[in-house]
């Protein structure tokens, strides 16, 4: 079971992943997005959209950084001050992508029109990105001090999928919790290509270093938006 969850099963998603986005993109290419409901009901949604991506973001971050520089990570956390710190960071943008997940999942089941355009996906995804969550910070409580064996366990398991050494050793002797906590995230990037979640393959992150644009507004939104407004041939304009 070891060799099929953690040698075969992470190699079959990131295969299906990768397929999966190279058909989606071509054959749905409009698709392609978030399929956003906000104007369906925009407060709960910031709300938990904020949370969530903040959140999100850190510990991605945080987990991408122990990855690819393990040795300074260790190095970072010799000195306890800064452990703690980066302990203490961790857990809290977990608990910030914990409470942001609640937000967005009790607004689908309290909004009739955003729970109407939810699909079974949609109900599937959410909850298996809140058992993640709810393992990871159950990991950081009970397993403390992860961001050093991440680096010195974990780190090194990933880089020998990387360059096909698969070694499990390490991670087959760690507690059920990480081990399910490491399969979720397999099965996460399997189901990217199948869930809103691929949006984030094509975010216009150009946007962040490009001029700012100027938007004009060349009609009179009250007279355009207004119900009385008789239409003829060309659209009323702004004197």
């Amino acid at each position: 079971m070891n060799t099929f969850f953690f040698v075969i099963y992470p190699y079959l998603a990131f295969f299906i992943f990768c397929v999966g986005f190279v058909y989606r993109y071509k054959q749905t290419g409009f698709q392609v997005s978030s399929l956003s409901s906000q104007f369906l009901e925009s407060r709960t949604l910031y709300w938990g959209v904020m949370l969530f991506h903040w959140g999100i973001m850190v510990v991605f971050l945080g987990h991408l950084l122990a990855f690819l520089f393990p040795k300074g990570q260790l190095l970072w956390n010799t000195h306890p001050i800064r452990l703690i710190l980066l302990e203490v960071t961790g857990f809290t943008f977990g608990l910030l992508v914990f409470v942001g997940l609640i937000f967005l999942i009790l607004r689908r089941f309290i909004s009739k029109k955003v729970f109407t355009v939810t699909s079974k996906m949609d109900f599937a995804l959410e909850f298996l990105l809140l058992a993640q969550v709810i393992l990871g910070c159950w990991i950081a409580v009970g397993y403390r001090w992860g961001s050093s064996w991440f680096a010195a366990d974990l780190s090194p398991y990933l880089w020998s999928l990387v360059l096909f050494q698969p070694k499990i050793k390490a991670v087959s002797a760690m507690p059920y919790v990480i081990q399910f906590h490491i399969i979720g995230a397999f099965t996460i990037l399997l189901l990217i290509p199948f869930t809103r979640l691929v949006h984030f393959l094509v975010a216009p992150f150009h946007y962040i270093w490009r001029p700012y644009q100027r938007v004009m507004w060349n009609w009179d939104p009250k007279k355009v938006r207004s119900a009385e407004t008789v239409w003829t041939v060309t659209r009323p304009r702004n004197n």
